[in-house]
């Protein structure tokens, strides 16, 4: 067998990483020696970059924490501001009832008096705490149309009355700190 034929056998034989370490192994005896200064000048520069790479991720993560924090923060506070909208657009209904019997109620009538003030009371005591727990009633009687707060049931015509005007209030509307939980349902006079 040959010298050739020898080597080609044994390079059939070699593993693919062997080969590759000995290609490495061969240009660089082949490439000339950088000296340590300029060697520890790349080193430094590669340094200088990573630390930059990791101050500028340690920056972002940094930001990232606080904005999540945050966000964190507001959900938490508008779950405990919003936490009662569900009950209080529940709780409406009372309201709405208490304000149909005192209308029920005649004023002149004697023998409803006591009724008509344990009604009253009875409502005063109620508006007390929605007030407490921020639940404002929105009573728009008088007042012009406005679809973000208003809920218009039927328009008629009403000669003298400005076109788009409220003219009567079939339920009064009520709002969660500041956030509309139920419109106010009205009558609204059309325009001529």
């Amino acid at each position: 067998m040959s010298e050739q034929e020898k080597q080609a056998a044994g390079d059939n034989e070699r593993t693919p990483e062997e080969k590759v370490a000995e290609a490495v192994e061969a240009s660089t005896e082949q490439a000339p020696e950088l000296d340590a200064e300029a060697e520890l000048a790349m080193l430094r520069d590669k340094l200088a970059q990573t630390e930059k790479a990791l101050a500028e991720a340690d920056l972002r993560a940094q930001a990232e924490i606080q904005n999540m924090r945050r966000r964190l923060e507001r959900d938490v506070a508008n779950a405990h501001k919003f936490a009662l909208e569900k009950f209080s657009a529940d709780i409406l209904a009372v309201a709405d009832s208490l304000e149909r019997g005192l209308a029920t109620l005649p004023q002149d009538n004697e023998a409803l008096k006591p009724a008509r003030e344990g009604t009253e009371l009875t409502l005063k005591v109620l508006l007390d705490i929605f007030g407490k727990y921020q639940i404002e009633q929105l009573d728009p009687a008088g007042g012009q149309f406005d679809p973000q707060l208003h809920e218009a049931m039927a328009m008629v015509p009403m000669p003298g009355a400005e076109p788009n005007s409220i003219i009567e209030v079939l339920e009064k509307g009520y709002s969660l700190n500041g956030r509309l939980i139920r419109p106010a349902r009205v009558v609204v006079a059309k325009g001529d």
